[in-house]
């Protein structure tokens, strides 16, 4: 429902975008296994996959996947003496291996000829903290399924119910319920809208009026305090938001090519 930092509004997230750089590839062999050459940059491959989660580059590592790779091979080769490379399942599975590195190579294939400009960087980041907005909010709330419940709460409170006690026994948000109902500092637009159009009408201590909903169910909110938002430099947020961008113009070209293609 909410995010906590302007960093967090600019992770990449569900759509999955990756970043590959593409190099020629090496014609050596790595190794022989029954007579198929395993070729160097299948290893290359690997190194570079492994250096991406972290792992530094060395004899070992090269060793350890050079063995891996010959292992996979010797079980790929008896996999197709017996078979399976002909099984319904398994060539629906190569398709899909297929199709999904065709794809990170589209995708790298964009970004090398899409460069995003820093005037574009500079725009985005100027609106995101348009869209932040200059402060932060500290505020609790109880999450129920309906709005009868959720203005019998409010009543309560109002006759001096205890928010936390409330909030514990029950609030369905389990992230906050056990902290009393307490969300951590975010800024209003970290929120979804209407939770964050009421949070940003409320003077600090204010409970709403009326209950808040949305698609999570009916909020009553109360605001327990504010302060000036600490919006990162650009410099600290340019790739994210770099990223952000190169994510949003990819998506606009899937839509173009399905736009133009024939779906029957």
């Amino acid at each position: 429902m909410r995010l906590t930092k302007l960093s967090r509004l600019l992770i990449i997230g569900s759509f999955g975008f990756v970043v590959m750089t593409v190099h020629a590839q090496s014609t050596s062999t790595m190794a022989t296994v029954n007579g198929v050459a395993i070729p160097q940059s299948r290893l290359d491959l690997m190194v570079k996959a492994s250096g991406a989660q972290g792992q530094e580059d060395g004899p070992e590592l090269r060793k350890a996947l050079r063995e891996n790779l010959i292992t996979e091979e010797i079980l790929t080769q008896e996999a197709i003496k017996k078979g399976l490379d002909r099984d319904p399942d398994v060539v629906s599975q190569i398709e899909i291996a297929r199709q999904a590195a065709l794809i990170r190579a589209l995708q790298a294939n964009y970004i090398k000829n899409n460069a995003v400009g820093e005037d574009t960087l500079k725009r985005e980041y100027d609106m995101l903290k348009v869209q932040m907005g200059d402060k932060e909010y500290k505020a609790r709330h109880i999450l129920v399924e309906s709005e009868s419940e959720a203005r019998d709460i409010i009543a309560n409170l109002r006759k001096g119910g205890n928010f936390a006690k409330i909030a514990e026994e029950k609030s369905i948000d389990d992230g906050s319920k056990l902290n009393g109902g307490e969300l951590n500092w975010s800024p209003a637009a970290a929120y979804v809208r209407p939770f964050a159009e009421a949070l940003a009408k409320l003077g600090k201590g204010e409970l709403t009026d009326n209950p808040v909903h949305t698609n999570f169910g009916w909020h009553v909110i109360e605001l327990i305090d504010t302060r000036p938002m600490d919006v990162p430099p650009y410099e600290e947020v340019k790739e994210n938001i770099r990223q952000r961008v190169l994510q949003r113009e990819f998506a606009a070209y899937v839509q173009e090519l399905r736009g133009k293609a024939k779906v029957e």
